[in-house]
């Protein structure tokens, strides 16, 4: 976010269907740092960035809708609102378009959105670490932890060099240690920038300070195969030099669909046919990621 030059002056929505707290209040357990039993960090790391890749490709055939909503509170108060939902879907050649249905004009005074936060809530909340990003990163094994019933390996995650203009993670996640996905997310998109530059190699800041607040991603077990992003909750106070601003968002992802019916989407290198599981999906009742696996 992008604080408005002074020259210009400068509630969280209930969610009907309960997930926001279901997903806020679920239970974590104490971290054990012990390594695990059986394999080893490495091996984890790279089972569960295979698994990854297969989930990026196969989101890549999925539509959904995009809930987005960034406001700024001074105190108990919502002092401005920028809002937008869109879809996700294909066009008639099968080329990925977004359509937005819903974009009143935003009320934020203190700041505004900027092109890279735009670009931070289609590819960096929904955070997903692939093969071809592996390299790019330091991954920490930092212990295990209970997430609700979930057991998951906890890895942190830096960029190892940020190159030119481009967006990274930085934080922690949870890794299913069941399905080797990451389950949920913490941190934040790196670097911050000032005057279009990492904000440590700017020579001054002044009003082009551009500064992204920490969030937490939760996934969900939409298909019997994958662990789909479903919410996104950012609480945070950003620094910029003038003054200090207090954001909160809210992203929902809602509604995926497996777009067509001769879509392939591979399972441990093998395709699983339309509407069929992987094998021995037997899982109990569904809820949501940090309870029980769905079917």
């Amino acid at each position: 976010m992008k604080l408005l030059p002074r020259r210009l002056l400068f509630s969280l929505v209930l969610l009907a269907c309960g997930l926001a707290a279901t997903l806020l209040n679920a239970q974590e357990g104490p971290l054990d740092t012990t390594l695990p039993q059986g394999t080893t960090p490495e091996e984890i790391i790279k089972h569960f960035a295979a698994k990854e890749t297969e989930f990026a490709k196969a989101r890549e055939q999925y539509t959904y809708r995009q809930d987005v909503k960034v406001e700024t509170v001074d105190g108990d108060t919502v002092d401005g609102q920028y809002h937008e939902v869109f879809d996700v879907l294909f066009d008639d050649k099968g080329k990925r378009i977004e359509n937005v249905v819903f974009a009143p004009q935003s009320s934020l005074q203190k700041i505004y959105m900027s092109e890279e936060d735009m670009q931070d809530i289609r590819h960096r909340l929904p955070f997903v670490l692939t093969e071809q990003d592996l390299p790019e990163y330091n991954i920490l094994y930092v212990g295990q932890q209970q997430e609700d019933e979930l057991h998951c390996y906890v890895f942190d995650i830096a960029p190892k060099k940020i190159e030119g203009k481009k967006r990274y993670f930085q934080g922690r996640v949870w890794v299913d240690s069941h399905d080797f996905q990451i389950v949920k997310t913490y941190g934040k998109t790196v670097p911050d920038l000032c005057n279009g530059h990492p904000c440590n190699e700017a020579k001054k800041h002044g009003d082009q300070e551009n500064l992204f607040p920490k969030f937490t991603t939760w996934r969900q077990q939409i298909d019997g195969q994958y662990w789909f992003p479903v919410y996104t909750r950012a609480d945070d106070e950003l620094h910029f030099k003038m003054e200090d601003v207090h954001i909160r968002e809210i992203v929902k992802y809602e509604d995926y669909k497996r777009f067509g019916t001769n879509v392939k989407i591979l399972y441990e290198g093998k395709e699983i046919p339309s509407g069929e599981k992987k094998p021995d999906q037997n899982k109990p009742d569904q809820n949501p990621p940090g309870q029980t696996k769905p079917q």
